[in-house]
């Protein structure tokens, strides 16, 4: 599976996103839409917003931090 999470430093929500993630032993690409103007663009067609976090999962986006939903995808895939 594929998980890109999008984040700015300065976002608390994607430091909890990103140790879900690890705490569950999954791989993930971080892109700092706060630095990389590429990720910025990636981030407003996949979800249509720029706030953060936004975790794509294979294609399935979860805007901010849902741990029910990241279960259901993540974990019960």
């Amino acid at each position: 599976m594929t998980v890109t999470i999008y984040t700015t430093q300065a976002c608390p929500w994607c430091q909890v996103a990103k140790q879900y993630l690890k705490k569950n032993n999954i791989s993930f690409v971080e892109k700092d839409v706060g630095r990389d103007h590429m990720a910025v663009r990636e981030l407003i067609n996949k979800s249509g917003q720029m706030g953060v976090p936004v975790i794509d999962a294979n294609g399935q986006i979860v805007i901010g931090f849902n741990e029910l939903v990241l279960n259901k995808i993540l974990l019960d895939a």
